[in-house]
């Protein structure tokens, strides 16, 4: 009897030896793992590196070609970028103001640079005429808009959509660029308010219409007595 008991103890000894063991975190351990979670950076969505983009630095307007991306330790996006003039920028996401994608042909890209920089610092009014845009055109997009906006309180305007309501035709990469220069004009404001996303402006919403005949009857005082728009 007595050899039995000791096989069995013997036994029970070497199965106990190979069981997995459970081995409770002490509580130091759940306190670093839980601020290693909060640790982690998510890195910020960022423009990629080719891309053309017009910026702010020093309250002048750039255009310019991003070189290279990086991230800083708080996940925010800087840019290494190049301008129209050679002059090289290290700036923030923040500073980027508008962007649009480099064509894989080289013809192409430096064609749509060289429009993009000449676009800059076009004056509205040849804005709208490189649109064919015309005041009754700019009313009847509002118009448009304000109509789907009845159903939809938050139905905007973008840059690609005001041309293809107005023209009806997919928008270039130019013409986006144009319009959403154009749809910050001081007309434009008549009818539209600018909605931003991560400091951006992206979208237009259109205005009610109270809120466009009070902006009318104060653009019409303060300009040109001759202006389309305030025969509109």
């Amino acid at each position: 009897m007595m050899r039995l008991l000791v096989i069995a103890l013997s036994s029970l000894s070497v199965a106990t030896a190979f069981a997995p063991s459970t081995v409770m975190p002490s509580a130091a351990s759940c306190l670093h793992s839980k601020k290693d979670a909060a640790d982690e950076v998510v890195n910020q969505q960022a423009f990629a590196a080719g891309s053309f983009i017009e910026f702010s630095e020093k309250k002048r307007i750039h255009i310019g070609k991003i070189e290279s991306v990086e991230h800083k330790s708080s996940g925010g996006a800087r840019y290494h970028v190049i301008d129209s003039e050679g002059k090289k920028f290290n700036i923030p996401d923040k500073q980027v103001s508008y962007s649009m994608a480099c064509p894989n042909s080289p013809g192409q890209a430096n064609k749509l640079y060289d429009e993009f920089c000449a676009a800059q610092e076009t004056p509205v009014e040849s804005i709208q005429s490189a649109l064919d845009i015309s005041p009754d055109l700019l009313e009847m997009a509002w118009e448009e808009a304000a109509m789907e906006g009845d159903d939809n309180s938050n139905h905007s305007l973008t840059p690609d959509s005001f041309v293809e309501l107005v023209h009806a035709h997919a928008a270039t990469a130019m013409e986006k660029y144009l319009a959403w220069k154009y749809l910050q004009s001081d007309m434009s404001h008549i009818f539209f308010k600018e909605i931003k996303s991560h400091g951006r402006i992206v979208s237009f919403k259109a205005k009610t219409r109270k809120a466009v005949s009070v902006a009318k009857e104060m653009f019409c005082r303060t300009h040109e007595d001759d202006n389309e728009i305030c025969f509109v």
